[in-house]
């Protein structure tokens, strides 16, 4: 750890001999430095604060006093002091004490044990309830992670599923889906990225319209769900994975008795089952949780988000519907005044369905509301982080200094691939997803820009989704990301036995990703088609190795 302190140190003072130079690749220096810190001490906010500290130092040629007094005055304040980015920051603290409340309510629990008393508790079964429980809870990943896990894993190993597998769906649902989901903790922080970097090249464009566009092209993310489907339909196993998976198979009839002693456990007491919850994995007694607890507010939310966006969009103009009007009021929306206002009211109904249920475990609905918040605290400093360092590359031009050193030399066809290698190794490295967005967005979507010569292309929207795509992968594979600490842990693994069983299918993913993805989509195919043929190609992978297993032994 010395060395890898002794080294950072060295990186960031030679920034003052960097400032001193007359090249255009200074400019670029500062993301050097944040690369380097993120990597070597795995402190993502520590990082990107060295990264703007270098920047200043650089724009005041190396003159400590005036660089940090300008750090405050010319890059912090301004950064919190714009309306757009406090409404963020609002929208993702507001949405952090939401989840809590929807987490510790027990509703999603209590959809899930419904779900498994009313058939036979096979392993299928039992792994298809995490994977449509993690899809229900796109509102935030690391809630999903936990409450997926938590949920499940009582009746897993009872039904012959592996807490490898079951943690491999736990993770691959969890980022995958609040990345591409448009009401999560992650959509504020997205969008203020895409907002910088549209800031970086100059480009006036509504970021929730882009971000909207960029969905199918968000290619590792949705591979990662499709094959998680592959796998579960036709119980593919593969790697490290497999022997876990072979040491909980049981016979059919063992199987059979198994899932009948689940079931009289989750049954409750009262006839009233639907309106009951589940029992604790524990053996505890049972809390009253009700389904209505978690979806009302989650219906609110989404029907609030979607009728905000357009009643704020339309200009007065609500009618007729058709789907160009939806879109262009979508487009025009004021999405952050919009996140804010309604997750404000959803928060208010989360509180009012879960006060009683939280309150009947002992706890208060306040204190869960104040906790969840606090979960939030960090990314929040990580989005403030992000905010400076790209305020300092915007002053020093690094968006347009790489720009004009990849034109000509890259073609647009395969930037996007090269954004997401590069967005999945920072993010692999590091274990920060939001860290490698703040630092890649930044610096590549303005790029993109400037090879459709200030024009909204394909690749614009591609390489908006290859960081995303790329900054997801890490929170997959990183033995360091908190989605997989928390995944792994919450269905009673070690995280790196599941980084090794899970790797295997990341990287699948992954190649998929490029090779069917962004590959074809920079060559002009449309991006629906590619993950057609992506689901395809998996679901035709899955057969090939079950035949080649078969045939040898």
């Amino acid at each position: 750890m010395k060395m890898r302190l002794t080294i950072v140190t060295l990186v960031f003072i030679s920034s003052w001999f960097v400032g001193l130079q007359d090249m255009p690749w200074i400019s670029l220096w500062p993301s050097v430095v944040a690369l380097t810190a993120v990597f070597l001490l795995n402190r993502t906010i520590t990082g990107l604060l060295l990264g703007a500290g270098a920047g200043v130092v650089i724009l005041h040629h190396g003159n400590p006093v005036t660089a940090c007094s300008s750090l405050f005055t010319d890059h912090l304040f301004p950064v919190l002091g714009s309306s757009w980015n406090l409404s963020v920051l609002a929208f993702t603290l507001l949405l952090g004490g939401f989840a809590a409340l929807i987490e510790k309510g027990g509703g999603l629990q209590a959809l899930t044990a419904r779900w498994l008393a009313s058939g036979k508790q096979s392993g299928k079964r039992v792994q298809w309830s995490a994977y449509f429980l993690g899809l229900v809870c796109f509102f935030d990943g690391l809630a999903n992670s936990m409450l997926v896990g938590k949920s499940i894993s009582p009746m897993a190993e009872r039904a012959g599923v592996s807490r490898h597998r079951l943690a491999y769906i736990v993770d691959s649902t969890s980022s995958a889906v609040a990345c591409v989901a448009v009401i999560s903790t992650w959509i504020a922080y997205q969008l203020s990225m895409i907002r910088e970097g549209l800031s970086q090249a100059g480009l006036e464009a509504q970021p929730f319209d882009l971000f909207l566009k960029s969905i199918p092209f968000n290619f590792y993310c949705w591979f990662t769900l499709i094959l998680l489907a592959v796998v579960i339909s036709r119980d593919w196993n593969i790697g490290p994975m497999r022997k876990c998976q072979r040491g909980f198979r049981q016979d059919e009839h063992d199987c059979h008795k198994e899932a009948q002693e689940a079931r009289r456990q989750i049954k409750p007491e009262s006839p009233r089952h639907d309106e009951q919850g589940l029992q604790d994995g524990d053996g505890g007694h049972k809390e009253p949780r009700t389904t209505s607890c978690a979806l009302v507010p989650l219906g609110f939310l989404i029907a609030g988000l979607l009728a905000g966006l357009y009643l704020n969009g339309a200009g007065g103009e609500y009618l007729p519907l058709s789907l160009e009007r939806v879109s262009d009021a979508f487009g025009n929306a004021d999405a952050a005044k919009v996140l804010v206002v309604v997750s404000v009211l959803a928060c208010g109904v989360a509180f009012i369905m879960n006060f009683n249920p939280i309150k009947k475990q002992g706890e208060s609905a306040a204190n869960v509301f104040g906790l969840g918040i606090g979960h939030l605290i960090k990314p929040v400093l990580i989005l403030i982080s992000a905010w400076v360092l790209s305020s300092t590359l915007k002053e020093l031009n690094a968006a347009g200094v790489l720009t004009s050193m990849l034109h000509g030399s890259v073609a647009p066809a395969i930037f996007p691939v090269l954004v997401f290698i590069t967005g999945a190794l920072i993010s692999f490295s590091t274990g920060t997803s939001w860290g490698t967005m703040g630092i890649l967005m930044p610096l590549t979507l303005p790029v993109a820009i400037g090879f459709g010569d200030g024009e909204i292309t394909k690749v614009m929207y591609a390489t908006i989704a290859a960081v995303f795509s790329g900054a997801v992968f890490g929170d997959h594979c990183s033995p360091f990301s908190d989605t997989t600490i928390v995944s792994s842990i919450s269905c009673g693994i070690e995280p790196m036995e599941h980084v090794k069983t899970q790797m295997p299918y990341a990287l699948i993913a992954s190649v998929a990703a490029i090779l069917v993805g962004f590959l074809p989509t920079g060559l002009g195919f449309n991006p629906y088609l590619s993950l057609v043929l992506g689901g395809v190609v998996l679901f035709s992978l899955s057969v090939i190795s079950k035949v080649w297993k078969r045939g040898h032994g």
